[in-house]
């Protein structure tokens, strides 16, 4: 009808509204994160808990010594994981899902070395920001292939291959060299990015939907800041009769006429605490009375920040650190379904793009490099990579009922005692050997603890009495 007639819907696919947005909306998306501090919340509390201290692997193979040597060997490979030396393999996981929040996507080039660097397993991982591959390479390649926003396709519709800059083409210090391209095939690039319809080739920031409603709230905020700073700036204004000819000016604290400066204006008086100012006759004093921000201001910033948080996925409390009018139990709500939500962008895109591909090449330069000994590998490499990633556990938000639901669930049957461990973040294995060690040595010193307590023996009376 009339209403929806100025509507502007495009139909048009998504690479073809998104792909020649991204430099905007990159560099808007940036330019809020750097300089909003909501922007900035929402991205580093989505990064915190999507990843937290790390998405960890737990090894199913059967094989308890064949489980110990590959974890072993992984927390040795996990400190050597980034080529560029500054952060760990889990450190690295924070990274590529701030730059996915932030920018959309990212790109991990997977860099074998070579055996006489000295690593656990010969390969790192490159971090690189999505300007390496230019979105506006689109083109047909002499075999056939499909080149679409810097990505190579094969007939069947399979990335082959990624065009990518040799520097970062907004780098001042490698000026001149960024438009050099290079074809690395698909197989050594991780492109990490969450697609919200078929067919999508690029990633698009988390902020998109909200980064026009943060940047005319921030304006907003800034004006209302700023008449706050001139209203507390306490002024007077004194006011004097017209000139007439028969009435001369008198200073009244020296008698003669009054100095006025080049401008002709007479200087200002400055206020003293406890001073006494004495007036010409005729002149008067009237206060600046500057607006306040208004009673409406807490409350249209509330509803502001509560869509900003409903688009970028966040709960507002959260977002803001408002807690006002809000008890446990909404609060339980509230992080169940935030959860809900982060726990399938965790093992839907981050476990799927990124942990499994990076533990599928680690195993294979494992093996190449002799750094484990694995039977029948190219017959059984399915098996070895049977692979459980296990992101951090969630805080209790009532640690008594927690635990104790939870153990009531174990005793029921309803789950394991090693599943309700891996929710928690652990490894089973590892806290059940860490008990007994614990319960050896508190024995051996002759310490008695609560943990270290064993089950009653059963009566022999008891078992044989109907």
């Amino acid at each position: 009808g009339r209403r929806a007639a100025g509507w502007d819907a495009p139909d048009a696919a998504l690479n073809s509204l998104a792909v020649p947005a991204l430099r905007n909306l990159r560099k808007r998306a940036r330019a809020a994160v750097r300089n909003d501090p909501y922007a900035y919340s929402a991205l580093d509390r989505r990064v915190s808990n999507l990843i937290g201290t790390g998405i960890t692997p737990r090894a199913r193979t059967k094989d308890e010594a064949l489980r110990s040597a590959l974890h072993e060997l992984w927390e040795d490979w996990v400190a050597e994981a980034d080529a560029g030396g500054l952060l760990d393999f889990y450190g690295l996981q924070a990274l590529v899902a701030r730059m996915v929040e932030e920018s959309g996507e990212c790109f991990v080039r997977l860099r074998p070395r070579r055996p006489e660097d000295g690593l656990a397993v010969p390969l790192q991982l490159q971090v690189l920001a999505p300007e390496f591959v230019p979105f506006d390479k689109t083109e047909t390649t002499r075999t056939g292939n499909r080149i679409k926003a810097g990505i190579e396709f094969d007939r069947l519709g399979r990335r082959v291959a990624y065009w990518m800059h040799r520097q970062h083409p907004g780098d001042a210090f490698e000026a001149g060299q960024y438009h050099q391209l290079v074809r690395v095939p698909a197989s050594e690039v991780l492109h990490i990015f969450e697609p919200t319809e078929a067919g999508q080739l690029r990633g698009v920031p988390r902020l998109a939907p909200i980064l026009l409603r943060l940047k005319s709230l921030d304006n907003y905020d800034d004006a209302v800041l700023f008449r706050q700073e001139v209203a507390n700036l306490f002024a007077g204004f004194i006011r004097k009769p017209a000139a007439d000819s028969t009435f001369q000016q008198v200073d009244p604290i020296t008698g003669a006429a009054p100095q006025h400066d080049s401008d002709g204006f007479t200087p200002m008086v400055g206020l003293e605490p406890g001073s006494m100012q004495e007036l010409l006759p005729g002149e008067e004093v009237e206060f600046s009375d500057p607006p306040d921000a208004g009673n409406t201001y807490v409350d249209f910033m509330r509803q502001q920040l509560q869509a900003a948080a409903a688009g970028v996925g966040l709960p507002y409390e959260l977002l803001t650190g408002d807690m006002r009018d809000v008890n446990d139990r909404v609060m339980r709500v509230i992080l169940n379904e935030f959860r809900r939500r982060i726990e399938q962008l965790q093992f839907g895109l981050y476990v799927h793009q990124l942990c499994r591909p990076v533990r599928a090449a680690w195993l294979d330069m494992a093996y190449l490099a002799g750094a484990l000994h694995l039977p029948d590998y190219g017959t059984r490499r399915r098996e070895y990579l049977r692979t459980r990633w296990v992101p951090q556990g969630w805080a209790y938000i009532h640690p008594v009922q927690d635990v104790q639901s939870r153990q009531m669930e174990v005793a029921a049957g309803f789950t394991s005692r090693s599943e309700v461990v891996l929710r928690s973040g652990y490894d089973a294995e590892q806290i059940d050997q860490e008990n007994a060690e614990d319960n050896a040595r508190a024995e051996r010193l002759g310490l008695h603890y609560a943990s270290t307590a064993t089950a009653p023996e059963p009566d022999p009376q008891e078992e044989s009495s109907p």
